[in-house]
């Protein structure tokens, strides 16, 4: 058996971190002594693994729980855990990788501004010429070609309008550290989906996801993203999970 001063060291929390798990009925002690003392036992830690594998994967405490209170398979929960932090892992290299590129532009002294990524256009060569880049890319990477589209000039120059001012407020929240669940930033989702519906765009919550999920796997809009504010992928990604979650 080990007290809560011995698990506390075993497992690098602290003892005030124990004494709320076991408040709120996620990890109770197997034994508790007359005189108030927790003692921990081998299913204990072990649980207590789970549970810090689950909270290093910003499971919250609530979901860890009823992860935890069915049956657990400990071999198949181990493996499940090992493969989401493999995704984890690979989330941080591509940060890492947006973040070196980030330097290697501001060395190069290369314009940030996402003003000169969304601006206003006469004619639909002009705006051919912008997204040449994006369409090569998209060309070699998933055989579509913006140029078999008809490109409506002022719709076009309507919807760059909102995706900057979309983007400049998202970056904002982020600079300023506001939540990816703070309701100003869920009432500027809702306001962006509504422009895209009424713009004849996929504009529910899961297409809003499946757009970010996208942002972060593919290497070329990753890198756009991260030039205007490095983590911003990564944040409207989980702006865009904990707004669907919200929505269900």
């Amino acid at each position: 058996m080990y007290t809560v001063n011995e698990v506390a060291k075993l497992s690098h929390t602290t003892v005030k971190t124990l004494h709320h798990y076991h408040k709120i009925g996620l990890l109770i002690p197997e034994q508790t002594t007359e005189a108030g003392y927790r003692l921990y036992g081998k299913k204990d830690l072990e649980r207590l693994q789970h549970i810090l594998f689950y909270k290093a994967l910003d499971f919250p405490l609530k979901e860890i729980k009823q992860l935890l209170d069915g049956n657990i398979d400990r071999e198949n929960t181990l493996i499940k855990q090992r493969d989401l932090l493999e995704q984890k892992i690979n989330q941080f290299k591509k940060l890492i990788d947006t973040i070196n590129f980030s330097i290697k532009n501001t060395k190069e002294g290369v314009d940030l501004d996402m003003a000169s990524m969304f601006r206003g256009f006469k004619t639909e060569e002009e705006w051919q010429e912008a997204l040449k880049g994006q369409n090569e890319h998209l060309k070699k990477e998933y055989d579509f070609d913006l140029t078999n589209q008809t490109i409506d000039v002022e719709s076009m120059n309507d919807s760059a309008i909102e995706a900057k001012s979309f983007n400049e407020d998202m970056i904002k929240f982020l600079q300023e550290g506001v939540s990816a669940n703070d309701p100003k930033v869920f009432e500027r989702v809702k306001k962006h989906l509504s422009f895209l519906e009424k713009d004849g765009h996929p504009s529910t919550p899961h297409d809003f996801l499946n757009q970010t999920e996208l942002f972060i796997v593919d290497d070329f809009h990753r890198n756009m993203f991260e030039k205007w504010q490095v983590g911003y992928t990564y944040f409207l990604n989980k702006v865009a999970s904990n707004y669907l979650s919200s929505q269900q």
